[in-house]
């Protein structure tokens, strides 16, 4: 039996048909790029402050009378605490001066006694009218000068107890002992500019930073915002070496007033320091975080920049792009917080490949490595 011969004008057809059939559907497929779909997410917008570590004490202890450096109890880094002996002064001339102070409380309670002991002599004659009423009135101011001059030499022996304690050069609060310039059998002298140490109490400590006045209205309006964009009363410190301290800290003062010359104001947060790894002079930075719960974030590198406006192409339900101007909030990590007004969840976003795109170009969507739709 003997096959049909085919029509050779309509096997041609059908092959071009069936070619051509393939380039469309390639062709309509589109741009294979990768399509992220939006949605909320918690993100942090952070912001940055140089800052300085202060202890809570910083001591500058100077002497409070003059004399010969005699002793240094303790040396540079020493932990010490609240009323240690740290230094002592020749208390010599002060011992000296002690006892001739008291040697002329002796002197005026004598006197008093005498002026006392006179005027009870002539009471009885005054009674009688033997002497007149002004012996009587000097010798009552006789008894009322020894008087003022037994309080006066009372407290002249107060203040040379006094001066003799302040010989002893005791720890105001508990901290560490800075560095100590003097050395034993230095005179020194309670008009030194120098002091002869610093004491920090490092038990907590402050950090002080500034920020410009825009960010601190900023900080101001948005600390008690009741909406999403509430800034986290708590603060971390990225310290020198670039870790993060391990606990947070809390703003709790602030200057109170701009600084004409530099526009900026100075606040100051407070850390726990049990560890004592913060000391006074370190340096560090402030790190403020605005939370965001329910945040639109997009990659920085699906943005594009046209003079100063950042640019999206967004994908319509035909998968066509249209580029869209967006309005950034913040940045979180290596993403943008995008403005729920320029963008919101569920759409979608082409997030590289730029460059090859226009308006209305059509995408074969590709996420998490594979075609959201194909052939």
């Amino acid at each position: 039996m003997e096959l049909k011969k085919i029509n050779p004008i309509l096997f041609c057809l059908m092959i071009f048909l069936a070619f051509g059939c393939k380039e469309k559907v390639q062709e309509d497929s589109g741009l294979a790029l990768p399509v992220k779909t939006l949605k909320g997410e918690l993100a942090a917008n952070t912001f940055q402050y140089l800052g300085s570590v202060e202890g809570i004490d910083d001591v500058e202890l100077r002497p409070q009378v003059d004399g010969i450096l005699e002793e240094i109890y303790v040396d540079e880094g020493d932990f010490v605490k609240k009323g240690q002996p740290l230094f002592k002064i020749n208390a010599l001339p002060y011992i000296e001066d002690l006892k001739n102070a008291r040697a002329n409380v002796a002197l005026e309670r004598a006197k008093l006694k005498k002026t006392m002991t006179e005027l009870e002599r002539l009471q009885p004659l005054i009674d009688n009218e033997v002497i007149s009423d002004v012996k009587k009135k000097t010798a009552e101011a006789d008894y009322e000068i020894a008087q003022a001059s037994l309080a006066r030499a009372q407290a002249l022996e107060a203040n040379m107890e006094i001066k003799l304690g302040f010989t002893t050069i005791k720890a105001p609060v508990s901290g560490f002992i800075g560095r100590i310039p003097k050395s034993v059998g230095n005179v020194i002298k309670n008009t030194n500019t120098e002091p002869l140490t610093i004491l920090s109490n490092v038990s907590k400590v402050y950090v002080y930073f500034s920020m410009s006045e825009s960010d601190h209205l900023y900080y101001e309006r948005m600390k008690n915002d009741t909406t999403s964009k509430k800034i986290s009363p708590d603060v971390k410190l990225v310290l020198a070496d670039g870790y993060i301290y391990d606990l947070h800290g809390r703003i709790d003062a602030n200057s109170g007033q701009i600084n004409r010359n530099t526009g900026s104001i100075t606040l100051r947060a407070v850390f726990d320091n049990p560890d004592t790894l913060l000391r006074s002079g370190n340096t560090g930075k402030i790190l403020m975080e605005q939370i965001y719960p329910n945040a639109i974030l997009i990659p920085q590198s699906a943005a594009i920049s046209i003079q100063d406006k950042k640019f999206v192409f967004v994908l319509d339900e035909n998968n066509m792009t249209v580029r869209k101007e967006i309005e950034i909030e913040g940045r979180s990590g290596k993403d943008y917080i995008i403005n729920s007004k320029s963008l919101s969840a569920n759409d979608r976003i082409v997030v590289s490949g730029l460059n090859k795109l226009a308006d209305g170009i059509k995408i074969n969507p590709i996420q998490s490595g594979r075609l959201l739709t194909g052939n």
